[in-house]
């Protein structure tokens, strides 16, 4: 019973600082979005460079992913967590230094690598000091921190500190607070058991594994494609929103700030309630649920014009249900699918592929829309990327312990020859 109850502490203290650690990297990463108005002005920067600006984050986030995920696996998540957690939040302070394009891109490609780091080290961090029964929950509620400190309250923040402080003094105020995070992740958080974590995956693996065996699984390499999908609505919704509201719509600043809060509240009640659902129905039949879900909101809210409450209604089901999509398909989806000494390293590669070509690449090719088309043409981006992911989710193998219980009880499954 003691045991149990130190077990618990733990589980509750590291969930709790891998999920504000996880919203600094919220916070850090979007909080140039509601400034990018300002920023244009400034900076002499056009569409297509605000395009790049998004981009070259989430190309260097990819990259990092899956590259940090396997060093993750050989000498623990939590060296990894803390290291990137405290480079980054010193980075971010450089954004005020800024004096055109090429200095913000050198700033974010940085910043983005060692945010990078953080996240598939930090999933599986989540993964170890938790009960497998609550595996959805406790990686919705770290990974929910994201959205709702970059994406709901980075904006209200921002926006309401920039006639204060400008557009280059908003960027230090998350600086201290990482470092002081990063140091109590380093004391708290424990290397995993790789006996405990393949108690937690559908292949009761062990063993040491290359990191070319994960592709055997097949939740691997269908996540690593409909992650780009989610990655991209997700990252050309966020980016464009602003100048879409300003300079299409023509909503004025303050409403701005306020309609773009709820891509944050949306995303992080929908990465913690769908992905808690899943751990009672399962993981597939809540993907099929989201991205219906996610396709049917960005259609209404293409047809909606300057009107603040449906455009937050709309925006705010768009990330509720494509957040809790990408969350779902890195997390999960991929780590109960796979050996545990593997876990980081297939996460990780989940995530660089959303990030580098979701996330990278797409940003850019809105940037051009916008810039030649029309800035009211980016939506269709994100639609045709969710029409894709509604094919492939079809193909998953479901891991959520609970469904297979009932379905094939002491049976395992997923293994690679059974593929």
């Amino acid at each position: 019973m003691e045991n149990k109850g130190k077990q618990g502490n733990y589980e509750f203290k590291a969930v709790l600082l891998l999920a504000l650690g996880f919203g600094l990297v919220g916070f850090d990463r979007f909080m140039i979005i509601p400034l990018f108005p300002a920023l244009q002005s400034a900076l002499h920067l056009n569409y297509q460079e605000l395009g790049y600006i998004t981009g070259i984050l989430s190309i260097t986030w990819g990259i990092a992913s899956a590259v940090t995920g396997r060093i993750a696996d050989r000498i623990g998540p939590h060296r990894v967590v803390a290291g990137a957690l405290f480079i980054f939040s010193i980075l971010v302070s450089f954004h005020g230094l800024a004096v055109g394009l090429g200095s913000l891109l050198l700033i974010r490609a940085l910043m983005g690598f060692f945010e990078g780091a953080y996240s598939p080290a930090a999933v599986v961090a989540t993964l170890e000091a938790s009960d497998k029964s609550r595996h959805g929950r406790n990686v919705g509620l770290q990974q929910a921190c994201l959205p709702l400190f970059g994406l709901a309250i980075a904006p209200i923040v921002v926006t309401q500190l920039l006639p204060i402080l400008g557009w280059r003094g908003i960027f230090p105020i998350v600086t201290v607070p990482g470092i002081i995070l990063a140091v109590l992740i380093w004391r708290t958080l424990r290397d995993p058991d790789a006996k405990v974590l393949a108690e937690q995956t559908v292949t009761r693996d062990v063993a040491p594994h290359r990191w070319r065996e994960m592709f055997a699984y097949r939740n691997v390499w269908i996540n690593a494609v409909t992650m780009l999908c989610w990655v991209n609505c997700m990252v050309v919704v966020s980016a464009m929103i602003p100048n879409y509201l300003v300079d299409y719509l023509h909503i004025a600043t303050g409403q701005m700030g306020f309609i773009l809060s709820a891509i944050g509240f949306g995303a992080s009640l929908g990465i913690f309630g769908l992905l808690s659902l899943s751990d009672r129905i399962g993981r597939k039949p809540v993907m099929i649920i989201g991205v219906l879900g996610a396709g049917l909101s960005l259609t209404l809210l293409k047809q909606v014009g300057p009107q603040p409450a449906l455009l937050f209604i709309f925006l705010f089901f768009t990330h509720f249900f494509n957040c809790g999509l990408g969350v779902l398909t890195l997390g999960p989806l991929t780590t109960e699918a796979v050996p545990a000494r593997l876990m980081a390293t297939a996460s990780g590669l989940v995530i660089g592929v959303g990030e580098v070509f979701g996330g990278g690449v797409a940003p850019v090719i809105a940037g051009f829309v916008a810039q030649h088309f029309g800035i009211q043409h980016i939506l269709d981006l994100a639609l045709v990327g969710l029409a894709v992911g509604a094919v492939l989710v079809l193909g998953l193998q479901e891991t959520a312990s609970v469904v297979l219980s009932r379905r094939r009880p002491k049976i395992e499954i997923n293994r690679p020859d059974e593929i």
